[in-house]
């Protein structure tokens, strides 16, 4: 087992991508980091903004800037990238490098500034279906109606003209500023450079400038410092499925864990749990969600359930220790925790995690029950699952062999598995189940009964 724990600091050190564990030390004091929003919007997208602005916002980043060209996407992304932005500690911005369509719109609103390249568009962000076509009209007007509200609080609570944000999306909205009619109702409103930074009444219509360049708006908006472009890496969807299917990766560590440990020596169900939990840590990271420290928290949990099962069994403290850490890792893992929040995240941050990890342990414990129950009828199976002692006065067969079952204190068997500490252990023609009194028993050697503790036989080398 100690020799799992080492594989498994090994598996995690190939797992997290170096890409992933550069990003940190790339973004230094003050940069502006510049990050690009292209293509379709989509929660990869999300995945990739939430774990850069983090790692911005920890490095103490001057700006964060959005390059942008994007014909629109998923709204609900939208929306979770719109929640994101709000929740920055550091000015934003973002500059439409051609599109900023649909869903791109309602973003770009999220930041501080917009700025436009010379041949660009904002806006038109009517919703249609996921092939392109119109839909029906009832429906329409409910989603028009519903996401018309982001839309407007997100100019609000950045200064825009909420509008100018409503005509995005609903083709009904007139938009007059002063006694001007800057945009007749009968279609969605887009805005080119020049009508999204026209001045009208001491104030630009929604952008602050054109720019040339990416670089030249950015030092227009104010800001000299080294501008830091990061790039997604191709681990960031795979990150995004890690941290969706968080509850089958979870459910398949404690799977094999209650594998290794029932039937000691199988090591690959041990492996498999290593591999599980390592991909379930190196995800979260990988999202943004969690730090190397929410690992370093499990192992040392785990350090704790085996010294515990080593050294002390029947000690209790340090196991129950050990899984209280182990757990709490694993739920601050899925936590989606800011830098400069409070260090105790609200209740409602952990509602998800605790879903997530309440499903695991259920369907967990439902696949144990299947392999405790039925696998070892099976061929091939029935060394996974050890069988029961019978109780005293009754007998089992082993093959066509009949076992009587009582042994006394201090009879001496042959160990026929590992003992780490459980395992099997053959006295006279019985194969007893077994668990060593606090120390490894290699296959092959006398072991002594020493006591017995309810239903388990302790076992000590002779």
């Amino acid at each position: 087992m100690r020799t799992l724990l080492c594989l498994c600091i090994a598996i995690l050190a190939a797992t997290v991508p170096e890409q992933a564990r550069a990003v940190i030390s790339t973004i230094e004091k003050g940069d502006v980091v510049v990050v690009p929003l292209k293509g379709e919007v989509s929660p990869v997208q999300f995945t990739f903004l939430r774990r850069t602005l983090k790692q911005a916002e920890a490095a103490g980043a001057s700006a964060f800037v959005l390059n942008m060209d994007t014909p629109g996407g998923r709204m609900d992304s939208a929306i979770e990238i719109l929640n994101l932005l709000f929740k920055s500690t550091i000015p934003t911005m973002t500059y439409v490098n051609d599109d900023a369509a649909s869903a791109g719109a309602l973003i770009a609103m999220a930041t501080k500034q917009i700025w436009m390249a010379p041949v660009s568009a904002i806006g038109a962000a009517a919703p249609v279906m996921g092939g392109g076509q119109e839909i029906p009209e009832t429906m329409n007007d409910k989603i028009v109606s519903y996401y018309s509200g982001y839309f407007r609080s997100a100019a609000q609570k950045n200064g825009y003209n909420p509008d100018i944000a409503e005509a995005f999306i609903n083709k009904d909205k007139e938009v007059k500023i002063g006694d001007r009619v800057i945009h007749p109702a009968g279609k969605p409103l887009t805005l080119d450079p020049q009508q999204a930074t026209e001045m009208l009444n001491d104030k630009h219509v929604l952008a602050t400038g054109i720019a040339d360049t990416l670089e030249t708006a950015v030092r227009k908006a104010g800001w000299d410092q080294p501008i830091r472009k990061i790039e997604p890496s191709g681990f960031e969807t795979l990150a995004f499925w890690i941290t969706q299917l968080a509850p089958v990766f979870l459910m398949g560590g404690i799977i094999g864990v209650y594998i290794e440990m029932k039937a000691p020596g199988l090591g690959a169900a041990g492996f498999v749990a290593a591999v599980c939990f390592l991909l379930f840590f190196a995800g979260h990271y990988i999202a943004g969600l969690t730090g190397m420290e929410g690992l370093v928290v499990f192992v040392l949990g785990l350090a704790l359930v085996l010294i515990e099962v080593f050294f002390f069994p029947g000690f209790l403290v340090l196991a129950g220790t050990g899984i209280v850490l182990m757990v709490a890792a694993m739920l601050f893992a899925m936590v989606d925790y800011f830098p400069g929040q409070p260090t105790l995240p609200s209740v409602d941050a952990f509602r998800l995690p605790v879903v997530n990890l309440m499903i695991a342990i259920v369907a967990a414990a439902a696949v144990i029950a299947f392999i405790a129950t039925r696998l070892p009828s099976l061929p091939g199976f029935n060394r996974l699952v050890l069988k029961s002692v019978p109780s005293t006065g009754e007998a089992f067969r082993d093959g066509d062999l009949h076992c009587p079952v009582e042994y006394p204190l201090g009879a001496e068997g042959i160990a026929l598995s590992i003992l780490r500490p459980a395992g099997r252990a053959l006295f006279g023609n019985e194969i007893l189940d077994v668990v060593s009194d606090g120390v490894f028993v290699e296959a092959g050697a006398q072991v002594r009964i020493l006591r017995r503790e309810g239903s388990r036989i302790i076992v000590e080398p002779a």
